[in-house]
């Protein structure tokens, strides 16, 4: 049987490593003692985001980063737990950082590192691109024999990449965000941009998500999406979170789409048999 209990954390990213780190532990712990065997956090929430909590490289203390994420490491090991935290990565020279997750093993281990491919932008002094070099790799995971997927903010608006993590045979994605600051009829639209469309693709390509965000306003809340797009947890707006939720792939949901899904991936796009009839070629006559 392949499950496995889900935490989708959120909680207010702050400028100081140290202030995201505590709130990364904490949550943590507390996921462990309600069962959790993966621990999904948002977008950069252990350095904060460069062109929001930091408005330059500049202000990136790379050393704290270094010295908390082997923290983060030996507690995951500790506690025997997966975890998925968000964070600037440096490159080297004069190059922009990567906008990534970690991915922790129950070891303490480093395994893999997902960077974000679509940074938001035209060029290299708009948006994300401003900040950030975009990555190119697609990453994958199993945690309890459930495969695993991780996606970052912008990227979830390119269905190609969630295409390609289904045939990969992903099962549950992750898709960490940092999206907030903006306006109360923003926080409403993208609460309704964001859910519609991560349910979309769930149903789409039959998969769990766990979507998560901060909690500074106005962000919308963390939330968790079945394989059938169903929306089945639903944190509190603005405050700090722990959703705890069981993916269970052995689960029989419903799934409009099966049937003829690995067909349409292969480049079939029709369901059974064409039918070779003039009146269905000639497409200008009623």
């Amino acid at each position: 049987m392949a499950q496995l209990t889900l935490a989708t954390c959120q909680f207010e990213i702050q400028t100081q490593v140290a202030k995201n780190l505590r709130s990364i532990t904490r949550q943590m712990k507390l996921a462990k003692s309600r069962g959790a065997h993966l621990v999904h956090f948002s977008e950069a929430c252990l350095t904060g985001y460069l062109g929001s909590e930091l408005k330059s490289v500049r202000e990136m203390d790379w050393e704290a980063v270094s010295a908390a994420m082997e923290e983060i490491m030996e507690l995951a090991g500790e506690l025997g737990l997966w975890v998925v935290v968000g964070s600037n990565h440096p490159l080297s020279g004069r190059h922009k950082p990567h906008n990534s997750l970690y991915v922790v093993s129950d070891r303490g281990r480093l395994v893999n590192r997902y960077d974000k491919m679509f940074c938001t932008g035209d060029h290299d002094d708009d948006g994300d691109l401003h900040h950030y070099s975009p990555g190119q790799a697609f990453v994958t995971f199993q945690v309890k024999d459930v495969m695993c997927g991780l996606l970052i903010c912008h990227d979830f608006r390119y269905p190609e990449l969630f295409r390609q993590y289904k045939q990969l045979g992903v099962q549950l994605m992750l898709v960490s965000f940092h999206n907030a600051g903006g306006s109360l009829e923003s926080y409403h639209n993208y609460n309704i941009w964001v859910s519609t469309t991560i349910q979309a693709a769930a149903a789409s390509n039959y998969f769990a998500v766990s979507a998560n965000n901060g909690t500074r306003r106005y962000a919308w809340p963390s939330f968790v999406v079945d394989a059938q797009g169903l929306v089945v947890d639903r944190a509190r707006p603005h405050r700090p979170a722990v959703l705890v939720n069981p993916i269970d792939t052995e689960i029989e949901l419903y799934d409009a789409s099966k049937a003829w899904r690995d067909r349409c991936m292969q480049g079939t796009f029709h369901s059974g048999t064409l039918t070779r009839d003039p009146r269905s070629s000639d497409r200008i006559r009623v």
